[in-house]
């Protein structure tokens, strides 16, 4: 099988590591790295034996497969420009700036059978990769997902950067259409909502209590399900797998006992994992964990909260 030809565009914080991994990957060739910023690109290209350009013009229709790692607002024409000119996109999240734009991206990439992959990271976190999601449908959800402040990512409000991951991932767990959303949230240190919290309410009963902060003085990246039999906790940033599950000996009278498990797993590249899933889909034909379609419904439920935290 040929290699596939492949670019990474934007070579900021997240780009470098994209262009890392298809480096790495014995099916791909890294042709380019393009960003704005001439040495950027200069000093990401270099390190791995790839072209450095400051415009993605020349490399439509020369390339097989793109990361778009630009800021959000750019993320629709970026990758609408290189899908119809027959590449396979995976681009950062969120998807893009409005319902409208990745409506566009999903149709094109539908119309010419090419994969649409969202880098939603979190998906490829070996804690959750472990779980168990075709077993019992959660009742409850708790997620906490807490920040020090960081300007790299002020472009957008703290449900678009950090929220939306969780949104993502419950979206998937509770796997139904959200009944009713409550929110409530505040700006501190910017213009925009720097802590959130959000309430999804699913048709099928299921609650998610999902709450965002990038003002903390410490980081956490947790999610608590609770099931019918059984409680679990993810540990995002430590990659532990905690579950709690009734046993067939009691406790007390009429109580059952509680058999806990950990799994702890040290090694693990989300972000690499990500990337040679994006390789298989485009190799195979299948539809990629994170869809477009997946990526669209994150950003709508991260759009409604946004518009209730800002109107009420």
């Amino acid at each position: 099988m040929k290699k596939l030809k492949t670019a990474v565009i934007g070579a900021g914080y997240l780009g470098k590591f994209h262009a890392e991994k298809y480096a790495s990957l014995p099916d791909c060739e890294l042709v380019a790295v393009v960003d704005i910023n001439p040495v950027a690109a200069q000093e990401v290209a270099a390190k791995h034996g790839a072209q450095a350009l400051t415009d993605y013009q020349p490399l439509l229709g020369q390339v097989d497969a793109v990361s778009i790692v630009v800021p959000t607002s750019l993320h629709h024409a970026v990758s609408r420009d290189f899908l119809q000119h027959g590449a396979h996109v995976l681009v950062e999240k969120p998807i893009t700036v409005t319902l409208a734009e990745a409506d566009e991206l999903i149709a094109i990439a539908t119309a010419k059978q090419l994969i649409l992959q969202v880098g939603h990271l979190e998906r490829f976190n070996p804690a959750i990769l472990a779980l168990d999601q075709r077993h019992e449908k959660p009742l409850f959800i708790e997620s906490h997902r807490l920040s020090p402040f960081n300007p790299r990512a002020n472009d957008v409000s703290v449900v678009l950067d950090l929220m939306i991951h969780d949104i993502d991932i419950i979206l998937a767990l509770v796997d139904d259409d959200i009944e009713r959303i409550d929110a409530s949230g505040t700006a501190v240190l910017t213009q925009g909502t720097d802590i959130a919290n959000a309430r999804l309410t699913f048709k099928n009963g299921c609650v998610a209590n999902v709450t965002a902060s990038r003002i903390s003085l410490k980081m956490e990246r947790k999610m608590r399900l609770f099931r019918p039999s059984s409680y679990i906790s993810v540990d995002f940033q430590n990659r532990v797998l905690t579950k709690h599950r009734t046993g067939p000996k009691e406790m007390f009278p009429g109580i059952p006992e509680i058999i806990t498990e950990e799994s702890v797993f040290e090694g693990g590249d989300a972000l690499l994992e990500e990337i040679k899933h994006f390789v298989l889909c485009i190799q195979t034909g299948q539809n990629p964990t994170v869809s477009g379609e997946a990526g669209r419904r994150a950003l709508a439920t991260a759009i409604a909260i946004t518009q209730l935290l800002t109107h009420g």
